[in-house]
């Protein structure tokens, strides 16, 4: 079997409107979206094989990403795959926030990345305008004074493509090559846990198909029943636990998920492959863009894994660049327009989510109003719907604010006035505002 393969004309270079760099999430249905606007487009994966995937993922995806897929034409295929709808419930030190029965927010997706990353890959290199280059690793970008124009790649024989285009998109993950080759504004936030998870086959978990998670304050475990009968289970404790893994990693992340509060039947299960772990999750944000570079999905923004956020984003990022930048690549307008634009959108989108999440990140406990907001999930149901809408990233922290803290501290004060014995009968919550609205972008 050849180490490359080329979907397309291109045997020595090309004239492209966008070159995207790396041929997973983000980068395929950048290039299905583009090449469904009428432009044309290079997708290049360094891996040469058909079937290549992510394997160090959780595979969650949000259901603010929903829409991208029903967009993409990808959440039938999924599902046909064995693809599983599926919502959260967590367990907090006050008991268990479970999704509530009057939300509108839609049911999230799991997949595993082995089935999901062929499919979506497939599906762009079927889009007219596409050209799918498998087995090329981007080593230079080709500029036009301060503005790149192009990129070239090499296969592993040496041979290289001169890739000219308007716009050059990076989607090549967390240490993206597209981002250091531009010096591209970068910031890094520390983490202060760790991950270990795996498959495992065996019985369901309580409240299947719905993911379950354990906030611990401050370790974290989680459940994600997904496609084949399989469960990913996986752990993310601070690092001063580090030390009790190492020896054995799988032994220790089944003990691990054994002891949380209302355990899960991993101990009845089987693993299935190997484990996955990652020690360092350092959080890295780049610009969003430069001139004439695009970045999307963990190119942008690499973020805390704890939240389930990375390949929802990738979808959702894709989608506002394609919108952002189809006009000006079909020659409407300034490329430079359509960047603004989508650096406009990127950061009204994210930044309060990944700001929050960058905190918690850190390994610290909940501080005084997270304890107040998920003590009171647990005990009022409309809570809970506001902070599914927040968890599901289809509402922003304001939002969830000025919807959640009224309902939490009305939920506060009913349950010091029951202590008390001192219960007002009929005294009922009343919500500032409603949060189970329908998906309406992470704002």
């Amino acid at each position: 079997m050849s180490d490359t393969a080329i979907t397309g004309n291109v045997t020595g270079g090309g004239q492209y409107d966008a070159v995207i760099v790396g041929g997973s999430l983000a980068g395929s249905a950048a290039a299905t979206l583009l090449g469904r606007a009428g432009a044309r487009v290079a997708l290049v994966e360094q891996r040469p094989e058909a079937s290549a995937f992510k394997r160090v993922c959780s595979h969650y995806i949000q259901s603010s990403a929903v829409a991208s897929l029903e967009r993409l034409g990808l959440l039938e295929p999924m599902m046909q795959a064995g693809a599983v709808r599926s919502r959260g419930r967590i367990r907090t030190p006050w008991g268990w926030v479970e999704p509530s029965a009057k939300s509108r927010v839609p049911s999230g997706v799991n997949l595993r990345r082995e089935i999901l990353d062929p499919l979506i890959r497939e599906t762009a290199a079927q889009t007219p305008g596409v050209d799918l280059i498998t087995g090329h690793t981007v080593h230079e970008l080709m500029r036009d004074g301060d503005a790149v124009c192009g990129a070239l790649a090499c296969n592993r024989d040496g041979q290289e493509l001169r890739l000219r285009a308007k716009l050059v998109i990076g989607s090549d993950g967390r240490d993206s090559r597209v981002a250091k080759l531009t010096g591209v504004r970068t910031k890094t936030f520390a983490h202060g846990r760790f991950a270990y998870g795996g498959y495992f086959e065996g019985p369901p978990p309580a409240g299947a198909p719905d993911a379950s998670l354990w906030f611990m304050d401050p370790d974290m475990a989680a459940a994600f029943p997904t496609d084949a009968g399989l469960t990913f289970y996986a752990c993310m404790p601070t690092k001063e636990r580090l030390s009790a893994f190492r020896g054995n990693p799988a032994k220790a992340m089944v003990e691990f998920v054994s002891r949380v509060p209302d355990a899960p039947p991993i101990l009845a299960s089987r693993l299935v492959g190997q484990i996955q772990g990652k020690l360092d999750m350092t959080n890295v944000a780049h610009a969003p863009t430069a001139p004439g570079v695009a970045l999307v999905g963990d190119a942008a923004v690499a973020i805390d894994p704890l939240w389930g956020v990375g390949c929802g984003w990738a979808f959702q990022s894709s989608e506002w660049l394609a919108d952002s930048v189809a006009p000006a690549l079909l020659g409407e307008e300034p490329l430079r327009r359509g960047l603004a634009r989508y650096s406009r959108r990127h950061t009204r989108a994210l930044r309060g989510h990944a700001m929050m999440i960058y905190d918690y990140a850190t390994g610290r406990k909940f501080s005084p109003v997270e304890r107040l907001l998920f003590a009171g999930a647990a005990r009022d149901e409309r809570l809970a719907g506001v902070m599914e809408a927040f968890g599901t990233r289809n509402i922003g922290p304001l939002r969830m604010m000025a919807a959640g803290l009224p309902l939490a501290a009305l939920a506060a004060a009913r349950r010091a006035i029951s202590a008390d014995g001192r219960a007002t009968p009929g005294l009922t919550s009343v919500s500032a505002a409603d949060g189970g609205g329908a998906s309406e972008g992470a704002r």
